[in-house]
């Protein structure tokens, strides 16, 4: 993947805006989308998707799912069966 800082709005301490990442397909011909880490989490928005319309996960449910190698492949396993 490419991934780029799209905006950077962070002032020492991560704000409620957060920073902005584009992930781009490696040769760059597509978008896959946008990655907000924001204070209170990170939000994935596939394709053109707007920040309000991504999916967002808690930094606690985050930390939870990244825990172990385990519980990452069980919530991979999950996440491919949807």
């Amino acid at each position: 993947m490419k991934v780029k800082i799209k905006q950077f709005n962070v002032n020492m301490d991560v704000k409620a805006n957060g920073i902005e990442f584009a992930v781009r397909k490696p040769d760059d011909t597509a978008q896959l989308g946008d990655c907000y880490l924001t204070m209170k989490g990170l939000v994935w928005c596939e394709g053109r998707t707007k920040k309000q319309n991504g999916i967002g996960i808690s930094w606690i449910d985050f930390m939870q799912i990244m825990k172990s190698e385990k519980s990452k492949k069980a919530a991979l396993k999950a996440a491919k069966t949807t």
